[in-house]
């Protein structure tokens, strides 16, 4: 029967290292609140043995212990921490009073970390009657030898069922035995533990209950497989339970050793791998064939600029930062920083130009080649071959291309560039707000990187390409600076010959780059961005243009990209004039180049899933390709008398 005042279950706490040892026992808890009072045990600074006590048959009254995780067994050995003093110092006084005993028992509850239980029911009902057997200083904690099972509500010892040595009970045993062999020979780690435990002096064939105790304590399993091996009273079904417990663990032992066998071997082979790369490096490095990384790194770098025209202030920079490259360390940041630095400075083309077209014909051809109409900007461009060739050498110059979408604007620039033989690079600045694109991030920042135009220049390999900054009237301006303000700069004839970038910090020259701007509207534009610029303005086109374009570039680009051959459809031209006319009506060719490229889809798709061989558009079928207009009626106007 339980005391009027309940159980309480305490926590441990100790500085001292108790040993317990029991006597096969089960006992009802009853726990009372002792008074306080000195240790009564005697105790030394290296530790002390208790008195010699007779355990008892029966002992109704005893403190309660409990654990987590994994109960205690019989003759086995229970470190434990303990952290309430109220039970600590119940437990000094239990030995004080020659009553070194204690019920050691198992939370259902395994997440619950706390020591304290407000009734018997969070307990497992057997556990383990234990005596306080010896004292040491091992700071809170507590050593445990578990000597037998303990019935939580029954006043009446915790018998097992009988049982006879038959060969049954010595196979499992030997099988036991066995399998714990194996375990030891795949994990040395467990011949400590059982070394330890086999020190008691008990013969594991005469006594099978330690024997299955002994087996499922050198297990990884779950408490509550534990404690069903502890409450189970046939002995020959807690041997096949431990039985199989090991069984597990050997075969968890296994595939540990082979993942062990596994790395083992990786290392061995990474070690074997660097050793070997290390010699190699040591003997072509004695023979001559190979120089030190930071000798190969400067030699690649002045190779690079061996045949550039290197500007004086810049292979003084150059040479500074070599110098210095050679005395730092390998693996230090500052070295990464400045080998990248190094980089892009030996990547820029100094002095190192493309030859350029300066012949009018050739380029007039090309131009007419690739688009129709635009007579201004092609005149604007011979008229620049032609002063380039009476001097005899071509500088940089800064257009301005305006007009609305779709008239070729972008496009243009490009057979400029082909035109004048030019390497040809584009650009947008159209939402930017960073003046660090244009001019390049401070070295000091982590991942700095030159501007755009470096970026140019280290990609064409050439100091005159041909750069298209396009949709400069939709630049934005935030807290990184104004980067219309930085192209103040780079388009000025007169200061883009020693253009500053931000992270390379020498002088480039720039006066021979060709510089073309796109934009829709000139109002967005700065003025003294405007001021720098020739403007051209790129009108829209009409519609006997529009007509020719689509016949001599889109009709066959648009057949092209969707695997039609010219036999395969044929768009009349009346059909053309109504498909300009009534549903492609603004400046650009744009839409009219989707309509196309609609029409010849359809095409494809109707010869392939209809086995046609050719189709014809017409004025009267072309709706069906490109549905209704938006307008019905023509552009026009009506003239009174």
């Amino acid at each position: 029967m339980l005391a009027q005042r309940g159980f309480r279950l305490l926590s441990l706490q100790s500085r001292y290292t108790t040993q317990f040892a029991c006597k096969r026992y089960s006992s009802s808890l009853v726990i009372a609140e002792p008074p306080g009072g000195q240790d009564g045990y005697n105790r030394s600074s290296g530790g002390g043995l208790l008195s010699a006590v007779n355990v008892p048959e029966k002992w109704p009254v005893l403190p309660v212990i409990a654990v987590s995780r994994n109960p205690v067994f019989p003759k086995f050995i229970k470190l434990l921490e303990i952290s309430n003093p109220s039970l600590m110092e119940l437990i000094r006084r239990k030995i004080r009073l020659s009553q070194p005993y204690a019920g050691v028992f198992l939370k259902k509850d395994d997440s619950n970390d706390s020591e304290v239980v407000q009734k018997l029911e969070d307990l497992h009902k057997i556990g383990s009657f234990v005596q306080i057997h010896e004292v040491e200083d091992m700071g809170d904690k507590i050593r445990m030898i578990g000597k037998n099972e303990v019935l939580l509500v029954e006043v009446e010892n915790y018998i097992h069922h009988p049982y006879e040595q038959t060969e049954e009970f010595k196979a499992v045993i030997q099988e036991c035995i066995q399998t714990i062999r194996d375990i030891t020979t795949l994990n040395p780690l467990y011949k400590e533990s059982i070394a330890q435990l086999l020190n008691t002096g008990v013969k594991l064939v005469d006594n099978p209950i330690y024997m299955a105790d002994l087996g499922a304590s050198l297990t990884a399993a779950t408490a509550p497989e534990l404690q069903q091996i502890l409450e189970e009273r046939d002995i020959l079904k807690r041997l096949y339970q431990s039985l199989n417990l090991l069984k597990k663990e050997h075969e968890l032992s296994k595939l540990q050793a082979k993942i062990r066998i596994e790395v083992e071997e990786k290392v061995k082979q990474q070690h074997r791998k660097y050793l070997l790369h290390e010699q190699l490096k040591v003997i072509k490095k004695e023979l001559g064939l190979e120089k030190e990384d930071k000798d190969a790194i400067e030699e690649k770098f002045r190779a690079r600029i061996k045949d550039l025209t290197v500007p004086k202030a810049v292979m003084t920079v150059i040479d500074e930062e070599l110098g210095k490259l050679s005395l730092l360390d390998n693996h230090s940041s500052e070295f990464s920083v400045t080998r990248n630095y190094l980089d892009w400075l030996t990547s820029l083309p100094w002095g190192r130009n493309t030859i350029e077209n300066l012949e009018i014909k050739p380029a007039k051809q090309i131009l007419e080649e690739d688009h129709y109409g635009m007579g201004d900007i092609k005149k604007r461009i011979l008229e620049f071959i032609a002063i380039s060739q009476l001097k005899g050498s071509a500088q940089g110059k800064i257009l301005c291309f305006h007009g609305p979408p779709g008239v070729g604007k972008t496009s243009i620039a490009k057979s400029i560039a082909r035109a004048l033989n030019r390497e040809y690079y584009r650009f947008s600045v159209g939402g930017m707000s960073d003046v660090a694109e244009i001019k390049g991030h401070r070295r000091t920042y982590v991942g700095a990187m030159p501007g755009k135009l470096v970026q140019c220049l280290k990609r064409t390999k050439t100091e005159n390409p041909l750069v298209l900054i396009d949709e400069v009237d939709k630049m934005g301006h935030g807290y990184q600076g104004d980067p219309s303000a930085a192209l103040l700069e780079l388009l000025d004839p007169e200061q883009n010959a020693n253009f500053l970038d931000h992270y390379l910090d020498v002088p480039i020259d720039l006066s021979r780059v060709l510089f073309i701007c796109t934009a829709n509207y000139t109002d967005s534009i700065p003025e003294p961005l405007k001021d720098r610029m020739e403007m051209i303005e790129v009108s829209g086109y009409k519609d006997e243009e529009k007509l020719a374009i689509a016949q001599r570039y889109l009709v066959p680009t648009a057949r092209g990209t969707t695997g039609l051959k010219e036999d395969n459809i044929s768009i009349t031209e009346d059909a053309l004039k109504d498909l300009i006319a009534i549903h492609c009506r603004e400046s650009g060719v744009r839409n009219l180049q989707k309509h196309i490229e609609k029409i010849m889809r359809k095409t494809a798709y109707e010869i392939v899933e209809e086995d046609k061989q050719s189709v014809e558009v017409t004025k009267e079928n072309l709706r069906e390709y490109v549905g209704n207009p938006i307008h019905e009626q023509r552009l026009g106007f009506k003239l009174s008398s």
